[in-house]
């Protein structure tokens, strides 16, 4: 399926199998955790990843959606 996005930067999830989709999913998932975690736990981390995974894990979410 081959879908077009006006939105340059997240041309890279359109290019996935569905496998790719569910694992870049999983990996992402547990990245934010991790941050969460650290977070949580005054353990030093940058807050700017946060934002990020969480975005990157949304339009995967989305794509993986419009996908089916």
């Amino acid at each position: 399926m081959n879908i077009s996005n006006s939105n340059s930067k997240d041309n890279w999830v359109y290019n996935m199998e569905t496998q790719d989709l569910v694992n870049t999913l999983q990996e992402t998932e547990k990245e934010l955790f991790d941050l969460r975690f650290k977070k949580a736990t005054r353990q030093p981390f940058k807050p700017h990843e946060i934002k990020a995974a969480k975005k990157k894990s949304s339009n995967t979410k989305k794509y993986f959606k419009n996908s089916i």
